[in-house]
């Protein structure tokens, strides 16, 4: 059917209205009287979900508060959406209304799945322990739970698949993550020996927990996956999902040489569970905080079936910054953005769409790869070899009239032919003095203000087309070596920033910022402390660091569930040095850690929970 949609709204010159409709944009026409109007094909579905936004020079410059829907007609008379609420800092409505509530200060904990305990796990947290998890935040006033990727990173089930921030799939769920007495798995003598086994370990066992869970996975989908791939339920969800399902199974079987519909029903199973969770969660005034990988892997699904939309030729990484002397190789390839703007980012609003089935809000993963990423060729592995990507560099010619030579001080831009980028680390040694200050000012130049309006461009095409997908709560990444774009572009998208006392960012905390105690990339708040002063911290000296993270500014305060436990002496770990999740600096790091208690000991932890819960009532946090 055509309609004509309509609607009021007074531009500024520059500026022109774009109907949003199944994720394309369509230029409006100006009419007197500020009327915009366009007329296209609309089918039902389409109406379901759509929105207006301000366009400016070619870029979105604003979106509605709040999407449309309508019932299919020949005309349709639209208001422009803003939003109703007095004293909101947001500029788009969150699926959790709670985070639009003007003076909203909420509080959480964040813990990787796969450190989560319980007595029914079978070595390795699973979604099935976010529920006691859950059922504690909600008991003591919380009002959010943090993981680390959930995605599944298999390969082989050796120590390399224990890193989370390395997809096999920007889609699927971890296989491990199951609960295996739910999906038809014999609790039987074998099965109670080997879960009280892997249980007993203070840390997690990756691979011999791969090849023990995996097998018995194996075998409940060999004497009941044909009859449950009968069921309309497991239909319903491979229909749903069959934009990324299909290609995933194919991709596993292909690996393991086995059938696609086993790895369909995993994921099915999966699901179930993990959205259960989410429900739960969310009935107890608890949301989910995903966290969104910057990359996938060049060996993933994705990179296998969608090769055009990633340079496979570089690595992305981090320069050298606090986490790492020497830079960051993380492994995978950097996106090739031009060709995923081609569709209207398709592919990334249908990850984040997958993501708002389970979170609330997410953490973007190093946002600062939305600016620029810095890019590795592959002949080096150093993370101190890297160069911007984009970037504006310096011809040869301009180096040489500069005086200055290029060994040692510049890299070859692999993607702007005879064009150099400074070297993050340079060798300036042999240098004279008026050659050391030229360098300096190049070096300053290029990494703090050359390619500010070009990064700022960069990050304005992408992430209002992204944060338009969903209604998560969107929080930003924002350490390391910082542009001065990027605080900006995040104020007017409405992207929490994240803080932390000992990484120093030069200004006040904001409100719309998430502040922590720690990481998972960095030590527990007893470890640092153990680092200055040579002693563990004593409770009361946890409570003070809290408590000055509560009592500040940002919206939300969410802390590791290591420096939670911390405040109860008798309850928290006793050897705290062996607490660190990761080591950034080290790439075959061991993802090991788990949680030294059971789940449902915080539910009876009395004096703990009496404290977090006065806290949160004393720094207007509590979630009641």
């Amino acid at each position: 059917m055509k309609t004509t949609f309509s609607i009021h709204y007074n531009t500024v010159w520059g500026e022109s209205l774009s109907l949003v409709l199944q994720d394309k944009k369509y230029p409006m026409t100006w009419n007197e009287g500020g009327l915009w109007t366009v007329t296209l094909n609309a089918s039902a579905a389409a109406l379901k979900d759509y929105f207006y936004v301000v366009m400016r020079d070619g870029l979105i410059a604003r979106s509605e508060w709040e999407h449309h829907s309508a019932a299919p007609a020949p005309a349709i008379n639209d208001h422009w959406n803003d939003c109703p609420l007095p004293g909101c800092p947001f500029v788009r409505k969150h699926s959790a209304a709670e985070f639009d509530r003007p003076g909203f200060r909420g509080a959480g904990t964040a813990i990787p799945v796969f450190s989560l305990r319980s007595e029914d796990d079978f070595g390795i947290g699973d979604f099935r322990d976010l529920r006691p998890l859950t059922e504690w935040a909600a008991a003591t006033g919380q009002s959010i739970i943090q993981l680390l990727p959930v995605g599944d990173t298999t390969r082989r089930g050796e120590w390399k698949d224990s890193y989370p921030y390395s997809p096999i799939s920007s889609f699927a769920l971890h296989p491990l993550y199951l609960r295996l007495q739910e999906i038809g798995v014999k609790q039987d003598a074998a099965f109670k020996k080997a879960q009280k086994e892997l249980n007993a370990l203070p840390e997690l066992d990756y691979p011999r927990v791969f090849k023990e869970k995996m097998s018995r996975i194996r075998k409940a989908w060999e004497e009941h996956g044909a009859k449950d791939a009968g069921k309309a339920a497991y239909k319903h969800f491979c229909k749903a999902n069959a934009y990324w399902l299909d290609e995933y199974a194919e991709f596993c079987a292909q690996r393991d040489s086995n059938e696609p519909d086993y790895w369909r029903w995993i994921q099915w199973q999966l699901d179930k569970q993990f959205a259960d969770e989410a429900k739960y969660a969310r009935s107890k005034g608890v949301h989910f905080k995903g966290d969104l990988p910057i990359g996938v892997s060049s060996d993933s699904a994705d990179a296998f079936y969608h090769p055009e939309l990633f340079n496979l030729d570089s690595s992305a990484g981090a320069p050298p910054d606090f986490f790492s002397a020497e830079g960051q190789n993380w492994g995978f390839p950097t996106y090739n953005w031009d060709e995923m703007a081609r569709d209207g980012y398709a592919w990334w609003k249908s990850r984040l769409r997958k993501m708002s089935e389970y979170f609330d809000a997410f953490r973007i993963d190093h946002i600062l790869g939305f600016f620029r990423i810095w890019e590795i060729p592959l002949q080096y592995s150093s993370g101190s070899m890297g160069h911007f990507n984009p970037a504006l560099p310096y011809t040869k010619e301009e180096i040489a009239a500069a005086g200055l030579p290029l060994e040692g001080l510049f890299l070859d831009d692999p993607r702007n032919s005879g064009c150099v980028q400074p070297r993050i680390l340079p060798q300036t040694e042999g240098l004279t003095p008026e050659q050391k200050e030229r360098f300096g000012a190049i070096f300053t130049d290029f990494f703090y203000h050359r390619n500010d309006a070009l990064w700022r461009r960069n990050a304005e095409r992408k992430l209002p087309e992204l944060l338009d997908a969903t209604g998560m709560l969107a929080c930003g990444e924002d350490l390391g070596m910082v542009p001065d774009c990027v605080p900006g572009v995040m104020e007017h998208e409405s992207i929490l920033s994240l803080e932390m006392s000992n990484m120093d960012k030069g200004r006040p905390w904001p409100a719309l910022a998430v502040c922590a105690s720690s990481s998972h990339d960095m030590a527990t708040l007893r470890m640092q402390f153990a680092e200055e002063h040579g002693r563990d911290m004593e409770p009361w000296e946890v409570r003070r660091a809290l408590w000055d993270h509560l009592n500040s500014a940002p919206m939300l305060a969410i802390f590791p569930l290591q420096d939670w436990v911390a405040l109860d002496g008798k309850l928290r770990r006793k050897d705290f040095e062996n607490e660190r999740i990761n080591q950034p600096a080290d790439p075959n790091h061991h993802w090991r850690w788990r949680f030294h208690r059971n789940m449902a000991e915080l539910n009876c932890a009395t004096a703990l929970n009496t404290e977090i819960t006065g806290m949160l009532k004393d720094s207007g946090r509590y979630n009641g």
